[in-house]
């Protein structure tokens, strides 16, 4: 098993796209494409869509 190379698991935001809070993290593998996904908004009281940012 020498030379393989694991990928670490990165913290990433989901972020309001109508607010722009930090509303969820998430540890996921870096790569891929970024998420965009329809999450619960606290403020608003609806779902709206979030989309993934680093910090």
């Amino acid at each position: 098993m020498a030379g393989r190379s694991k990928k670490k698991a990165e913290t990433v935001f989901l972020v309001c796209e109508e607010t722009n809070d930090y509303n969820y993290t998430l540890q996921r593998k870096a790569g891929g494409e970024k998420l965009r996904l329809k999450k619960y908004s606290p403020r608003l009281r609806k779902h709206t869509w979030h989309a993934e940012k680093k910090k």
